[in-house]
């Protein structure tokens, strides 16, 4: 078994299947920085007073941000030239990023008065909150189904 193959096996998606554990993790990875951008962008859109549709557009926008950057600079730690990184990041990352948005923003705009209420609204953290739990459940099958493919977040696993 050659060096690319044991790499495989010891996280947990060799012979086309990924496990749980490996897609909670990348999940979670994804997640994190999601949720840093997306509250970055509602703390600011709110601050600047911004009406709900640029507000999410700013927090969408820096969710994609930072979920990337976590990836991003992972694999830059590893020695990959930008180029090659930012390549590599939006292969590991986008599917993961773009479903945890569609799911959370869905939940929060489906939530009646979330948008309207303010950062200091219990219903605004609960509803955040709640779509990020919802997310994080519909994401994790999706990354599991792609690194037993060796999509998204697989592309990753060489540079750990």
């Amino acid at each position: 078994m050659d060096h690319s193959e044991h790499a495989h096996e010891a996280h947990g998606h060799a012979h086309g299947g990924a496990s749980w554990a490996t897609a909670v993790k990348a999940t979670l990875h994804c997640l994190v920085g999601c949720a840093i951008g997306e509250i970055l962008g509602m703390v600011i859109g709110t601050a600047l007073l911004w009406g709900d549709v640029p507000t999410m557009a700013l927090a969408i926008a820096l969710a994609f941000l930072f979920g990337y950057s976590f990836t991003l600079f992972a694999v830059i730690r590893a020695g990959v030239d930008l180029k090659a990184a930012i390549r590599i990041a939006l292969a590991a990352d986008t599917v993961s990023i773009a479903v945890m948005e569609l799911v959370d923003n869905a939940i929060i705009a489906l939530t009646p008065g979330a948008m309207e209420s303010g950062l200091t609204d219990g219903l605004f953290w609960y509803a955040l909150l709640g779509g990020f739990a919802v997310a994080f459940v519909v994401t994790t099958p999706v990354n599991k189904w792609m690194i037993g493919r060796g999509k998204g977040h697989a592309v990753v696993h060489a540079y750990h």
